[in-house]
């Protein structure tokens, strides 16, 4: 048996990994993640002229209608470069949640345009994902959401809220009145608390959907650390290669060529576990739950490795804001926590195998 991306997935990674590295270099990441622009649009107008917005979506509603594992190789090239998009949410989390729950008039109005890269869409669900905390939660009375969540993914200047409320049902919601960016250490991904009075809602049919939800946010996020984590490999070796001391450069020490082959081996089996959990989830719905769950916390542990090990090779510059390795430091971290981190997950993944109560 042999499992491998095909051609026409090869094809998407290369695209998507040439836009991203044309529409989002180094500088143009740091100026979205010092706050000089509240949203990425230039880079996410550059993407939805790819298609990417729409990946997921049906094709009778504007999109590509491609799976999950399309959307992990799109992640990867994005989580390579810390872009800033709201792909996460907007291509991904809200067109599945439509997809399995929305009413053929609810599709109908928000698909096309966020395939089309006219809207964009943010979702709310780390509290019944990954627990509340804070007194956080949304409570839904009569058709209105009360409350606030927290850790709202690509929900700051969203046109379309995709909300869980406290007993795990779905619902849709416009723009709330009030949306505060959170202090998080990823300044290339805003994280947001959504406060909601009387908002109106509609609700989402599915109640399986934000089971869904969460085995593709696991697998997308586990994705991105792929990608993060092998810029930072790349990034590693190519420093060790012209860095020099002693008279000789680095990488030709045997300590620091360990380094680098350590995280590389790390990586490259990860790599099919990522993707095995994407096809997972768009062709063996059994094993879905538990592959997206060892995906994400697998790739939280090598992510953090990885991250360690690039900065230490690095030396004394491996923090340093003119190198900019920080950010894909950060992006691996913040990943490792969002919507659970590994030790959550972990047990979450035992109970699946009756491994524990």
């Amino acid at each position: 048996m042999r499992f491998a991306l095909s051609e026409d997935q090869k094809m998407l990674q290369a695209s998507v990994g040439k836009a991203i590295a044309d529409l989002a270099p180094l500088d143009r990441v740091r100026r979205y993640a010092e706050g000089k622009e509240t949203i990425a649009a230039d880079i996410w107008a550059g993407l939805s002229d790819l298609g990417l917005p729409g990946l997921m979506i049906p094709e009778a509603h504007g999109g590509l209608g491609l799976g999950l594992l399309e959307a992990a190789v799109a992640a990867e090239a994005l989580g390579g470069a810390v872009a800033p998009t709201p792909f996460l949410g907007s291509a991904v989390l809200a067109p599945l949640a439509l997809t399995l729950g929305g009413t053929p008039e609810q599709q109908a109005r928000w698909l096309p345009k966020l395939a089309s890269g006219e809207a964009t869409a943010g979702v709310c669900i780390a509290e019944a994902v990954a627990g509340a905390r804070d007194g956080a939660g949304v409570v839904a009375k009569d058709g209105r959401l009360e409350g606030f969540c927290l850790f709202g993914l690509d929900a700051q200047d969203a046109d379309l809220l995709v909300v869980a409320d406290r007993d795990g049902k779905l619902w849709l919601a416009e723009r709330p009145a009030e949306t505060a960016v959170m202090s998080s250490i990823d300044e290339t991904r805003r994280l947001s608390e959504v406060i909601f009075a009387g908002t109106p809602a509609e609700p989402l049919a599915s109640n399986e959907a934000l089971t869904r939800l969460r085995d593709a946010a696991w697998v997308v996020l586990a994705a991105e650390m792929l990608g993060a984590g092998q810029t930072m490999l790349e990034k590693a070796v190519a420093y060790a290669k012209e860095r020099k001391q002693f008279g000789r450069v680095i990488g030709s020490f045997q300590a620091v060529k360990h380094l680098c082959a350590e995280m590389a081996a790390e990586l490259e089996p990860a790599r099919a576990l990522v993707w095995y959990a994407a096809y997972a989830f768009d062709h063996a719905p059994e094993e879905a739950s538990l592959m997206a769950a060892h995906a994400k916390a697998h790739l939280s542990e090598i992510g953090r490795f990885v991250a360690r090990t690039s900065t230490e090779v690095h030396g004394g510059i491996g923090m340093t804001d003119l190198l900019g390795l920080h950010y894909w430091f950060k992006r691996l971290g913040q990943n490792r926590q969002l919507l659970g981190g590994p030790e959550k997950v972990r047990e979450y993944a035992a109970r699946v195998q009756g491994l524990a109560a």
